[in-house]
């Protein structure tokens, strides 16, 4: 199997988080991964298009060819085919869980991040919107606060003792805030604690380094 992405990208990074974590808890996913440069506009080639008509990544391509093109159902995906270690959790309240702080992290943080810096210093060469940032900046502090309450009981992952899916999503957005210069969870006691304990995680610096 084959995995296209691009460093910057957080939807990218999340996918190749994932995977450094499921390596490093002893799951062996067989994948290689490649890269499709977004900022030259190689996203718009025929032979990515072919991938994903929609030209984004991260895309998966199966071992019968067909391709995933969702990071979160490439997780899924991968998640199913190499069950063990678990990223997700074993039962179904921990899975409910963990998706459901995934979910915050993507559309509460990563979310308002990603408008932010398309809006002020796009990867992409998007047209600066002064209106889109300040509605970027206005929603962020929600998906921050709730995701440091979260922490404030001592838990060293989002969804306790260990690092699922949940923390990275949180970890990619937090790397394309600091790519685009953006406030990520500065002010934020828990949350930044999180951040610096993640990022010096060995699975976390071969991904975040790049």
């Amino acid at each position: 199997m084959k995995l296209y992405v691009f460093p910057i990208a957080p939807s990218p990074t999340r996918v190749r988080l994932y995977l450094a974590e499921k390596r490093a808890a002893g799951g062996r996913p067989e994948l290689s991964e490649l890269q499709v440069d977004l900022r030259s506009g190689e996203q718009k080639a025929p032979a990515h298009l072919a991938r994903n008509p929609l030209g984004r990544l991260p895309v998966l391509e199966l071992p019968d060819g067909s391709f995933l093109t969702e990071s979160l159902a490439i997780i899924e995906y991968l998640e199913e085919r190499w069950p063990e270690p678990p990223l997700i959790g074993r039962t179904p309240e921990q899975r409910a869980r963990v998706r459901e702080l995934e979910r915050i992290a993507e559309h509460a943080v990563l979310g308002p991040i990603a408008r932010i810096v398309h809006a002020t210093r796009s990867p992409l060469g998007l047209p600066p919107s002064p209106e889109l940032a300040r509605a970027g900046r206005a929603a962020l502090p929600e998906g921050l606060a709730r995701l440091d309450g979260v922490l404030a009981d001592g838990r060293p992952f989002l969804a306790g003792e260990r690092a699922t899916i949940a923390d990275c999503t949180l970890a990619a957005a937090f790397q394309f805030a600091r790519f685009g210069e953006v406030e990520g969870p500065a002010g934020y006691t828990q949350l930044e604690r999180w951040d610096e304990r993640y990022r010096a995680r060995p699975a976390a610096r071969s991904v975040l380094a790049a």
